[in-house]
């Protein structure tokens, strides 16, 4: 008992430690350039950044992570456990969020870990809504069979048959395109089964390969952002790449922390999206910034996408 008492302690101790390091680090600043861009319109914002000269590969896409779970399990009790996002996807895309990442299961339905929610026809008629209601606005919807759980049988056909109005067939040609060369055509969505069959070449799905990221399962907010960094730096420039890369603004639960809800542990890293832009300017491989996902997404971590999107447009990064 004692051991675990003071094995606790040690981690908090550690927590406290890296949310120092962090909240120390942004009094270096969080300007970069686009960092004051505030878009008029955060459900038009594409268009607003004129589609003629937007290119796919220019785009810093705010994302959601567990973009699904705004009710799933049964609030509070099991919800504080499982819930990323508080929003209905429609207000997600209508705030400005561009990247979905959707979890399901066998039957249909959204989940997250062993908890579901609603059927992912929810999410694809929201996401039609939202496609019906603009003109310019484009969406990368990831949906992928969640681990533990088997494939949907032949969910590709039914995702076909859904959204087949509005795919972006898989073409890697289209990372060097504009906005307004890719319309009427407004979504790029990447089906990522466990056992099935990979989407190929030229249909209405985009397979796994073209959205990469390094998930780091961690609790620590500085492990967290300085293990983005060091992926990131990896990585090459977005005018050179035919897949898109996400970075992770989150840290998650663990087991082994008594702090299990989902909330209070993101915080921890939550406020330091702006700062994580600026350091990657800092050192040097901001042109490789792409696609950034956050837990409970807000206005502000829109903005500051945007603007850095809005910056490569004028040529200024």
């Amino acid at each position: 008992m004692g051991s675990q008492v003071s094995k606790q302690m040690e981690r908090r101790n550690q927590i406290h430690t890296q949310k120092k390091t962090l909240w120390d680090l942004k009094t270096s600043g969080e300007d970069y350039p686009g960092s004051e861009y505030r878009p008029q319109d955060r459900k038009n914002w594409m268009a607003g950044l004129n589609p003629e000269k937007l290119r796919i590969n220019q785009i810093v896409w705010p994302g959601t992570h567990d973009s699904a779970t705004n009710k799933i399990g049964i609030p509070l009790v099991t919800r504080p456990f499982a819930q990323c996002q508080s929003l209905s996807i429609y207000r997600q895309l209508a705030l400005g969020t561009r990247l979905l990442d959707i979890r399901i299961q066998e039957n249909r339905r959204v989940c997250h870990g062993i908890l579901a929610t609603y059927s992912v026809d929810v999410v694809l008629n929201d996401v039609k809504k939202f496609l019906s209601e603009t003109q310019s606005e484009v969406i990368i919807l990831e949906i992928r069979t969640e681990f533990g759980h088997e494939d949907p049988p032949e969910f590709d056909k039914y995702l076909e048959e859904q959204l087949g109005e509005f795919l972006i067939p898989q073409d890697d040609h289209v990372f060097g395109k504009t906005v307004a060369e890719v319309l009427p055509k407004r979504l790029i969505c990447v089906w990522k089964p466990r056992k099935a069959a990979q989407p190929k070449a030229g249909s209405g799905l985009w397979s796994a390969g073209f959205l990469k990221d390094n998930w780091i399962n961690t609790d620590l907010p500085s492990t967290k952002f300085d293990g983005n960094l060091k992926h990131l730096s990896e990585q090459a420039p977005v005018t050179s790449r035919k897949y898109f890369y996400r970075i992770e603004n989150t840290v998650t639960p663990v087991a082994d922390n008594p702090v299990l809800c989902v909330k209070p542990v993101t915080r921890r890293i939550h406020g330091y999206a702006r700062l994580f832009i600026a350091q990657c300017f800092a050192k040097g491989f901001a042109d490789r910034l792409q696609a950034f996902s956050t837990d409970f997404i807000d206005e502000d971590f829109v903005d500051a996408c945007v603007g850095l999107t809005h910056a490569r447009v004028e040529g200024k990064a």
